[in-house]
This record gives C-alpha cells, sequence and structure tokens, in this order.
C-alpha cells in the first residue's frame, strides 16, 4: 500500500469543479469590507467574519503601517527568544483590562490558541467535555493534550451532568465551549456550564472567537453577557474576527497564563505575530472601546435581516442575537447550487455541508458587519428569497436546474 493511495480515491473535488458547483477559494480583488470585489464583479459580503466593519478602517491600517515602520515585517523568532516585542506586551495588557482578567497571551493564530491552551493546561490524568459543536482546533487540541474527551450533546446541559457525574472525583475536569458557536450563532448555556462546574469540581474555557466584539457590555464577549467573567476560568479569542488582524490570545489569572506560556508548544516553538498584526488588532481593540456603539449597530443591522429572511418564509435558525444566521438548504447538492447561483447573482455566503453539518441539515451561513445598510440589507435578502424558492429540492431536479442556470 502506498501513502498516496487515498489521494487517487480523492474524487469529490474534481466533480464539484465538473458540475460547474465548486465553492471555494474565490479570489477578493479589494479590501474586505460590506461590498468587495471578486474575480472582477461587485458581491455583498454576508460571508465574512469582520464583524466591526474595521479592517478597511484608515485607522487600523495606519497603525499596521506605522508598526512596520517601527519593528520592521516580521520578528524571526518565538516569543521566548528574540521575538517579544514592546507592542506585544502593551496589547497583552490592553486585552487583560478590557476583558478583566489578570494577565494574557497571544498567539500567532486563533488554532494554535486552543492547541496552545489545552495542551498546556491538560494531560493524561484530565478529562475534557467538549460540546459537540465546538471548533475543530479544541478537538485536535484535546487529541494533542492526550487528556480523555468525553462530547456532550450540543448545549445539553442535561447530557453535560450526566457526562460529570460518571467522571471519577479524581480526574482534572476542564468544560470546554464555544461562546457563540460558529455555525449557527447559537450562544453557549454559560450560567448553567458554570453551575455545573462548580458542582463537579470542573474549570470552564470559552472559545470566544465569535463572542468577542458582538455580544455583551461593550463587546467583551459571552462571559461578560451572562455576568460570569470571574467565574470563567480561561477565555480565548482570536484577531481575525472582530479585531481585524490576525492572532488569538487567552486572558485567565497571572498563575494559569504563567504555566500555559511556558507548557504551550504552540506558542514556545512557533514565530511571534507580526508587528503588523499586533499594531492592526491594538488599534481595532481601541476603536472598540472608544465606539461601543458599532456592537449595538452590529446587533441592529443583524436583526434587521433576521426579520426580512423570516418574512419572506426562508427557514433560518432563530435562536440567537449574534451576528450569524445560518439559511438551511439541507442537501450537499442543494447548498452548493444555492452558493453558487447567488455568487453569479451578487451575494458572497458561505457553503456549510457533512462533515460540518448532520446529514440533512446543510446550510449558508450568512454572517454581518456593523456597516452594513438596510439598503444592502434588502438587496440580499430579496437575492436569496428569489434563489432559494427557486431551487428544487430533489437532487436529479436540481442537476436540471444547473444544466439550464449555471
Amino acid at each position: 500500500m502506498n501513502v498516496f493511495d487515498k489521494i487517487k480515491d480523492f474524487k469529490v473535488v474534481q466533480e464539484t469543479k465538473a458540475l460547474g458547483l465548486y465553492p471555494y477559494f474565490h479570489a477578493l480583488e479589494s479590501k474586505q469590507d460590506i461590498e468587495v470585489t471578486m474575480e472582477g464583479h461587485r458581491k455583498i459580503m454576508i460571508g465574512s467574519n469582520n464583524y466591526l466593519g474595521l479592517t478597511s478602517d484608515d485607522r487600523v491600517i495606519e497603525a499596521a503601517v506605522k508598526a512596520i515602520k517601527q519593528y520592521g515585517s516580521g520578528v524571526s523568532g518565538s516569543r521566548f527568544l528574540n521575538g517579544t516585542l514592546s507592542l506585544h506586551l502593551e496589547l497583552e495588557r490592553a486585552l487583560a483590562d478590557f476583558l478583566h482578567k489578570e494577565s494574557c497571551m497571544v498567539f500567532s493564530t486563533g488554532f494554535s490558541s486552543n492547541l496552545g491552551i489545552i495542551d498546556g493546561i491538560a494531560g493524561r490524568k484530565d478529562i475534557i467535555f467538549c460540546d459537540r459543536e465546538n471548533h475543530a482546533s479544541i478537538y485536535d487540541a484535546t487529541r494533542l493534550s492526550l487528556a480523555q474527551m468525553v462530547r456532550y450533546k450540543h448545549n445539553d446541559m442535561e447530557d453535560l451532568e450526566e457526562q460529570l457525574k460518571k467522571s471519577p472525583a479524581s480526574r482534572g475536569k476542564l468544560i470546554v465551549t464555544d461562546g457563540v458557536f460558529s455555525m449557527t450563532g447559537a450562544i453557549c448555556k454559560l450560567p448553567e456550564i458554570v453551575a455545573l462546574a462548580k458542582k463537579y469540581n470542573a474549570r470552564v474555557m470559552v472559545d470566544d472567537a465569535h463572542g468577542i466584539g458582538t455580544i455583551g457590555p461593550g463587546g467583551r464577549g459571552t462571559a461578560a453577557h451572562f455576568g460570569l467573567e470571574e467565574d470563567v476560568d480561561l477565555i480565548m479569542g482570536t484577531f481575525s474576527k472582530s479585531l481585524a488582524s490576525l492572532g488569538g490570545y487567552l486572558v485567565a489569572s497571572e498563575e494559569v497564563v504563567d504555566f500555559i506560556r511556558h507548557k504551550a508548544r504552540s506558542f514556545i516553538f512557533s514565530a511571534a505575530i507580526t508587528p503588523s498584526n499586533a499594531a492592526s488588532a491594538y488599534e481595532a481593540l481601541k476603536i472598540l472601546q472608544a465606539e461601543p456603539n458599532r456592537v449595538d449597530d452590529l446587533l441592529k443591522i443583524t436583526a434587521y435581516m433576521r426579520d426580512k429572511l423570516l418574512e419572506k418564509k426562508l427557514h433560518i435558525y432563530d435562536g440567537s442575537i449574534a451576528p450569524i444566521i445560518p439559511v438551511f438548504t439541507y442537501t450537499p447538492l442543494r447548498t452548493l447550487v444555492a452558493c453558487k447561483v447567488l455568487y453569479q447573482r451578487g451575494v458572497y455566503v458561505n457553503p456549510v455541508i457533512p462533515p460540518a453539518t448532520p446529514e440533512g441539515q446543510c446550510l449558508i451561513r450568512t454572517s454581518y458587519t456593523s456597516t452594513h445598510t438596510k439598503a444592502l440589507m434588502d438587496e440580499a435578502a430579496d437575492i436569496i428569497a428569489e434563489v432559494l424558492h427557486a431551487l428544487p429540492h430533489d437532487d436529479e431536479a436540481l442537476l436540471a436546474y444547473v444544466k439550464e442556470h449555471v
């Protein structure tokens, strides 16, 4: 057997391309914004995590340029050695203060943040209780840590308690959950999680990649949304969404951060976040603090779009205030056709198909930005409704539709 044999059997990409339905790697030719140019054409962007509209803000761009001029284009080493900048330390202090925690450490990416935090704090003698819909980086981090993984049903507190009950008192326990779940926009049941953690002597970690800048007072995220900042032991977040940059971070007690700083392999053995990334994230954080109305604007435009989609009788997940609205398309083929036609009509959305969703629950993921306008939302909602209401549900009929319209 050859290790490359599996490549010969991997036909789904070629088959999807042959149908003209391949939905990935469309190239941006402009800044990430509410309207973009992709492959020569205008698109209404409702498939981005640019929640506060700061990726194209002149202040953020200027901060990045200034940092490059001062510090250079990169650091050429890890934070452990030659790679720590005064700018990194300023950013970490600002994040810790903003999120009401003692200390902070910054990672090169969001994915590596979860790898480092979970692998750094957990080991063979520990159990990690993981919501089934947590981000892939949490799953990979748990495997890397060699801790026992126990998955509980999505946002099902009865199942979580049942799993906690069965765990030996002698084992260390960490409950890990997304704050805002990235596919549906559902918010975790943090008050119940915290109560169970106290009852069963567990610690709590929240991945707030989609919560920071989108919910909670001042955009401080899920723990602040529930008034539980002191009760969550570890809060992880990213810069690639609300904070308009690239990287990730952990905020926690000084003791915990210092421990993980000396244990996390993805931190110790990775080059530090670049000066431009650190500066743009720091500037975005300053803007968020100075302009908290951006969070209000984000939630208002999301609620407006949610009402428009419901008015047009589309099946959406309607259980959250977060700026993510999934529109159900049910089958993989119908999802791919919908995304293709929407793209042709000038609306960019994201397809979500198995294994990212259960069979029969495929969806298009739409997400919103504080600077979106009602006029743009009206235009996008009209197009989405026209396209989805015209699409057959039967695969054979869909293939005929593709031949005629795509």
